[in-house]
């Protein structure tokens, strides 16, 4: 989502874009800095790509006054910090071009190359597309934005860059909008940066929307911090040296840094455990980076014969590494002072990846196993959800699943080979079944943990051993879903239901169709497949099985198609006498059904309609904003497709609501008005709604739409009437 722009539209010829030669301030700092470690015709591309964007948002401003080309600057310096390459600089400064000006994305393509449109075109929104809702268009952004991330990471990095400097900036917008914008990034930027290795623009990204989201909270946290800082400044450093002195008696060459919480995670801990800032410990810790593997178990046992570790909380991200390839050592150990403290161990290789995450492989162009795990395991979580958006239902199961695997507080276990699976805290022997493979969880029919035969519910620990015991037989039921927790899992159980679902609706379609054919006395009728085309053009539908399926689930009537099938083979016969002297009927295909016209809006030929089933009453049919239909509109699934026949003929009565000033003579008026266009009153009601104004509220024959309007015109002229409108609900 980008900030809100004051736009105004200017000429975009390239002559014009790079007629300035003179860098502005931001434009010099970029470039100043890209001349560290770019060439010197990469950061000329560069320039000329900031000249393209100056004049694309040329006239545009931010709510913050400022002029708009400075966002996509301090979006590309973000990006330097993790020295990424010539294109994704220019695809930042870019990034707005395609969705807020009228640039289109070939001009980009001749301009800067087809890799350069094709990252700006990934991080663009689809602004030009209608959705049903706002979550609609929220998850068809993100299904676009991780299709691009899959073809190419550096889109989500462009993203979080663009996120993070919009955060940085969101004091300048109104506090609802702020308030929206923290929300969103909180549940999906953030955790999508932490799942990539980028934890200091997680960090950053999860104190800026904390602090927008409670900024009460977040003030009273920061006190705290101020206030222990200036309090315990000289204990931590007192640590600090001691750690320093010890690793050096002991011949290991170590890098120590002292560290602080973000915000953010203090007010999580200060929730999870139910303790006041008070009652935290941990607040300050120590990472100690080192040159070797060997090194960082060697620290490890220095740091627990310094300080006693704490029980239960060493992990080794080393052996078994995070799904974004985050490798570390971690350990709480009681420090000399009572201070409970945590420490990093990693080597120089691990803190790259630990510092920029995925982007350490543009940073130091290394072809290092570490890098290259980094990007693989990134891309195959891309794939991973991809193949839920797949399955999911719709936009809302999508953005269910995604913020489930956005929060993998993790726990690792193995296969019967001794490969390693990692899955959300939590995460049953089912989910297991479903992380080897769709088809396994599918066909799974038990589980054995530890050699052990378990229930498919049984959540799985640290360090399990699972089987999985597959039967062609076993299928998914509905209950699966209730104890399953990954997102994989739940899109294909409900993938499968729908699709056993829909196979055994079109079945029962079938059925009831012949049945209606059959009964309906039509004949013996052969379904051509010109006859099918016809029809389905007719329902706006694709395929004939959506059409058996619709009437097995009883969304259509099985004797309403009967109709439409046996007037379409009519019409192919050239049997158009049979009915000649019949007065046609009001509904299309609706021969032999009962047809109910709603009182409340009173349809007449012309009108928007729209058919709900009723027991008792057949089909009752509503004009399409009756008011008395709103509960109907979220279920479109029982609406019966209906549309009024041609030449419809004969009468049909309708409601107006006539305001008038109180005087003698008006009803008479209006009464005449209406009989001049021949049409006929059935029921007239007068209210006085005080002693100046009265309401007359008339029951009209008309014959269709059109007459309707000749009539309420005639009133209109009536003197003494203000007001005439046609009543509904």
């Amino acid at each position: 989502m980008q900030i809100p722009t004051l736009r105004r539209k200017q000429p975009h010829s390239l002559s014009k874009r790079l007629t300035s030669r003179t860098p502005s301030k931001p434009a010099r700092a970029l470039c100043d800095t890209l001349k560290e470690y770019l060439d010197d015709d990469a950061v000329d591309e560069v320039y000329k790509a900031y000249l393209f964007g100056a004049q694309a948002h040329a006239g545009q401003q931010r709510y913050s006054g400022e002029p708009y080309i400075h966002h996509p600057v301090a979006v590309a310096e973000i990006l330097t910090e993790l020295k990424l390459d010539s294109r994704s600089i220019i695809a930042a400064l870019l990034h707005d071009v395609i969705e807020d000006t009228p640039t289109a994305k070939d001009e980009i393509t001749k301009e800067f190359g087809t890799e350069v449109a094709r990252l700006v075109d990934g991080v663009s929104k689809i602004g030009q597309i209608e959705f049903e809702s706002k979550e609609h268009a929220e998850a068809e952004n993100f299904r676009k934005m991780l299709m691009a991330m899959s073809r190419d990471i550096r889109v989500i990095l462009i993203k979080l860059a663009d996120r993070l400097h919009n955060m940085r900036t969101l004091d300048a917008l109104p506090l609802p909008k702020r308030r929206r914008v923290a929300r969103q990034t909180m549940d999906i930027y953030a955790p999508i940066a932490t799942r990539l290795g980028l934890y200091q623009w997680s960090r950053e990204l999860e104190d800026l929307s904390f602090k927008n989201l409670y900024p009460n909270r977040y003030q009273a946290i920061e006190r705290g911090l101020k206030k222990r800082q200036g309090n315990r400044k000289s204990v931590v450093k007192k640590l600090q040296t001691a750690i320093e002195s010890e690793l050096k008696r002991s011949g290991v060459k170590a890098q120590v840094i002292g560290r602080r919480k973000n915000v953010y995670s203090i007010y999580k801990k200060m929730t999870q455990k139910r303790k006041s800032f008070e009652e935290l410990q941990d607040i300050y810790g120590f990472r100690i980076i080192v040159d070797t593997l060997d090194d960082c178990y060697r620290v490890l046992g220095i740091i627990h014969n310094l300080y006693k570790p704490i029980p239960g909380r060493f992990r080794d991200y080393i052996a078994i590494p995070k799904a974004n390839g985050y490798q570390s050592l971690h350990t709480v150990v009681f420090g000399a002072f009572g201070e409970s403290l945590e420490v990093q161990i990693r080597t120089v290789d691990m803190n790259r990846i630990a510092e920029a995450g995925i982007a350490a492989h543009w940073i130091y162009k290394s072809e290092t196993m570490t890098a290259v795990q980094a990007q693989e395991l990134a891309r195959q979580w891309l794939l991973d959800l991809l193949d839920t958006q797949q399955q999911s239902g719709n936009p809302s199961e999508f953005l269910e699943h995604l913020k489930i695997d956005l929060f993998p507080d993790e726990v690792y276990v193995f296969t019967p080979q001794g490969d390693i699976k990692k899955l959300p805290r939590g995460a049953t022997a089912l989910d297991f079944a479903y992380a080897v493979h769709t088809d396994v969880g599918n066909q799974c029919a038990g589980v054995r943990v530890n050699r052990e035969l378990v229930s498919l519910p049984t959540v799985l620990n640290n360090g399990n051993h699972v089987e999985i015991i597959t039967s062609k037989t076993a299928r998914p039921t509905a209950s699966w879903l209730n104890y399953t927790v990954t997102g994989k899992a739940r899109a294909s159980i409900r993938h499968y239901l729908k699709k056993q679902q829909g196979d055994e609706a079109v079945k029962l379609g079938k059925r009831l169709l012949d049945h209606a054919v059959k009964s309906g006395k039509y004949g013996r009728i052969r379904l051509t497949n010109q006859v099918k085309s016809d029809v389905l053009s007719n329902l706006g539908l694709e395929s004939w099985d959506k059409l058996l399926e619709d009437i097995g689930l009883g969304k259509r009537l099985p004797a309403m198609v009967a109709n439409q099938i046996s007037s379409r083979r009519k019409k192919k016969k050239g049997d158009t006498n049979e009915h000649k002297n019949e007065t046609p009927l009001a509904i299309d295909g609706a021969e032999g059904m009962l047809i109910t016209f709603a009182r409340c809006c009173s349809p007449v030929p012309g009108d928007n309609i729209v058919g709900f089933l009723t027991a008792g009453r057949g089909v009752v049919v509503h004009t399409f904003d009756c008011p008395n239909i709103a509960e109907y509109r979220k279920h479109p699934d029982k609406w019966v497709h209906v549309n009024w026949a041609d030449n419809v003929r004969g009468v049909f009565a309708v409601n107006v609501r006539v305001d008038t000033e109180n005087k003698r003579g008006v009803l008479a008026n209006v009464a005449t008005a209406i009989a001049e266009q021949g049409s006929n009153i059935n029921n007239v009601n007068v209210e006085e709604r005080d002693g100046r104004i009265s309401t007359i509220r008339l029951n009209i024959e008309v014959k269709d739409r059109v007459g309707l309007a000749h009539i309420i015109k005639g009133i209109r002229r009536v003197p003494n009437v203000f007001r005439v409108a046609r009543a509904k609900g």
